[in-house]
């Protein structure tokens, strides 16, 4: 394939921009429920240092009504069709035409067999533990307290425990999009027998890494090898999401088994949002051929939320017991220890809500976008009547964090604001906890039959945020603090 090949943005004036794309995908999404913010971010000037407050607006937007919420997610998706194309050769496609028309059986399936023996209990590493039963129960009233977990996520990880018949998912199917990443499932998923369609860029030591978890744990794993002659397994095996998303499909499709779909893709800068574009077009194509699906995401706390009015209220005790909070918050004019959740909004439904806005500005308007479409997917689909897990994950040392220096700083000084960093080995297995309970559970917000007053509260339900939602202050006011005491801390 040619280097230009594969999922980009559309030309615009003889160029392909992700700003532009990036600020006419968002202003799309709202137009129809907000035109005067429509407009406003199709004028922002500097979009990667003024991207912020669009962002924050739109989902203060959808807070407004259930209707809206919806609106704001399908024209957002809409419009991410349009803005970024199928590049093959001397054809370009709508991205979402590309799925059908370039779709060929460019993959067979190698199975790898797990020799370990099945989990039959919830087990949790923490801090030099595994936690399990009544110890690990008690741990998640801890979080619970300390403002690290919303009761929903206790609640429902206590029931994974009190029913460990749950864990054994030997009957399921997993398609893992991103099998290799940090904060993924696949090991967990692995040791309770899953059967897992896991792809993956073709690298060998990716692949190296996931066929090691699959032969430890007690499922089969599934892999993509690409129809060649000559070549070991690591050399064939592996398929890239950026290129190769339209054989992929339909690899997938050749399973008739029913499967969830989980995405837990990342790439950095303006590869995340082609990666994020492309991966929801492979996500749409599956859910339009197949009534028999459902989808699994992983939100990040550091990303706009519509939260609880119960949360800001939370939220708003913690401020009684600072004592430079004030000063600082004067002399800085209210750049430092802003004050969170400063007004509610209520909704046509009845229900309040605050705008949790924890952007961090260094992740950049690429990664925000990228998260937003998953949100809108997440969203669209549980309205379609699709089951829809999308629970958001604590901020966890992964190594796309700590291999930047400004994030890994920020992290180290996190928990002097009551912020609790997660080790990925924690995250891993709660988020598994979460989404066998998410399938399992009938009553569980991701089942599309359960009511709820506002789409919305599908990524409230079930958070494990690490402290973020409760945080008294701006998570970006009290940042430069965290960053200079975590600076002080490595040194």
């Amino acid at each position: 394939m040619d280097v230009d090949d594969g999922i980009q943005f559309a030309v615009v004036d003889g160029r392909r921009s992700s700003q532009r794309a990036g600020t006419a995908i968002l202003a799309d999404a709202v137009r129809a429920v907000d035109a005067d913010l429509a407009s406003e971010i199709e004028h922002t000037s500097d979009w990667r240092k003024r991207y912020i407050r669009p962002f924050a607006a739109s989902v203060a937007a959808g807070a407004r009504s259930s209707k809206d919420a919806v609106r704001i997610a399908t024209d957002g998706l809409d419009s991410l069709h349009r803005h970024l194309t199928f590049v093959r050769g001397d054809q370009e496609l709508r991205l979402d035409d590309a799925f059908g028309a370039l779709a060929q059986p460019l993959f067979e399936t190698e199975v790898i067999e797990g020799r370990g023996p099945r989990a039959t209990e919830l087990e949790v590493p923490y801090g030099g533990e595994v936690l399990r039963g009544d110890r690990l129960l008690e741990q998640l009233e801890s979080w619970v307290g300390s403002g690290i977990v919303e009761p929903s996520a206790r609640d429902a990880l206590a029931e994974v425990i009190g029913n460990p018949q749950w864990l054994d998912v030997s009957d399921r199917w997993f398609a893992m999009l991103g099998a290799s990443s940090e904060m993924g499932p696949l090991e967990p998923l692995c040791s309770w027998g899953a059967n897992i369609l896991a792809v993956d860029l073709p690298r060998s030591h990716l692949w190296d890494r996931i066929s090691a978890t699959a032969a430890a744990g007690s499922g089969t794993l599934h892999a993509p090898v690409r129809r060649r002659e000559g070549g070991g397994l690591n050399e064939r095996v592996g398929a890239d999401l950026l290129t190769e998303g339209p054989e992929v499909a339909t690899w997938l499709k050749s399973f008739e088994a029913p499967f969830t779909i989980g995405n837990y893709v990342y790439a950095d800068g303006t590869s995340f949002v082609r990666l994020a574009s492309g991966t929801d077009a492979l996500i749409a194509n599956l859910l339009g051929s197949r009534p028999d699906l459902s989808v699994a995401y992983l939100a990040t706390p550091t990303d706009v939320f519509a939260v609880s009015e119960e949360i800001v209220h939370a939220a708003r005790s913690r401020a009684r017991g600072s004592v430079v909070a004030a000063p600082l918050r004067a002399v800085s004019r209210a750049k430092l220890y802003a004050r969170n959740y400063p007004t509610l909004i209520d909704s046509e439904e009845g229900s309040r809500w605050g705008i949790s806005d924890s952007l961090v500005p260094i992740q950049g308007p690429n990664y925000a976008l990228s998260k937003s479409l998953q949100r809108w997917r997440a969203l669209v689909s549980r309205e379609d009547g699709i089951l829809s897990s999308a629970n958001v994950a604590p901020a966890s040392k992964t190594a796309s964090v700590t291999k930047n220096k400004m994030l890994a700083a920020a992290y180290r000084g996190a928990p002097a604001f009551g912020i609790e960093i997660f080790d990925p080995a924690t995250t891993r297995v709660l988020m598994a906890a979460l989404l066998v309970h998410d399938i399992r559970n009938q009553r569980a917000a991701a089942a599309p039959d359960v009511r709820m007053d506002h789409p919305y509260e599908l990524f409230v339900q079930g958070a494990i945020h690490g402290g973020i939602w409760h945080l008294p202050y701006q998570a970006r006011s009290v940042l430069p603090i965290g960053l200079i005491g975590g600076f002080l801390k490595r040194g």
